[in-house]
């Protein structure tokens, strides 16, 4: 991870404002934004004391701040919780199921007990393609634009993948809290900041070019 690489791209991609044709998107895409644990549940907790339920949710809410002031709302932006409460899986789903989205991402961040793990995974339903198709532009751009090593794109059998089969829904492990450098990182505004935008400018991409 070279921190300097971050925070450069993260000016960059802050100082850019993505319009179409100097207009407003019409018929807008909707996305539910999943942020992991909450309330009695924390998560992983960092080696710098962070925990994971407070990361993702900053994460959440930074998507929905700039997709509202920076890109003119475009997407239609769902949380399945808004504050620091404990949502079981089952209602998460639930919800994503009713709102009949077209995506669904879920937000963690990873934890090892080997302290050198690093990079991000980023988990999708392994019969679905278009989750696949989301996923890996996920895993390029968290590499190539934000300088994470990626750990790959995987099959993953969790309860949000599982019962939300019918949208493209994708699970990301946004670094291990349990390595100095990514929980460094992590902590930073400028990183939930950059992540945000990277959030919004995937599914836009995903979502809106053939």
């Amino acid at each position: 991870m070279k921190s300097s690489k971050f925070y450069l791209i993260v000016g960059m991609l802050l100082g850019s404002v993505y319009v179409t044709n100097g207009q407003e998107r019409t018929n807008r895409k909707t996305v539910v934004i999943d942020p992991g644990h909450g309330g009695i549940d924390s998560g992983a907790t960092a080696v710098n004391g962070l925990q994971e339920k407070d990361v993702v949710f900053k994460i959440t809410m930074e998507v929905i701040r700039l997709n509202r002031e920076l890109y003119n709302d475009t997407l239609e932006l769902y949380s399945t919780r808004y504050s620091d409460t404990l949502i079981s899986l089952g209602d998460r789903t639930k919800l994503a199921r009713s709102l009949k989205p077209d995506a669904f991402v879920s937000i963690h961040c990873n934890q090892a007990v080997r302290k050198t793990a690093q990079g991000v995974e980023v988990y999708f339903d392994g019969y679905d393609k278009k989750s696949e198709t989301l996923a890996r532009l996920f895993s390029q751009g968290l590499n190539e634009k934000l300088g994470f090593r990626t750990r790959g794109v995987k099959h993953g059998n969790f309860q949000v993948l599982r019962e939300t089969p019918k949208l493209p829904s994708v699970l990301l492990e946004l670094g291990f809290l349990s390595n100095w450098e990514e929980a460094e990182y992590t902590g930073k505004e400028t990183s939930i900041s950059g992540q945000a935008v990277l959030i919004i400018e995937t599914l836009t991409t995903f979502l809106y070019d053939d």
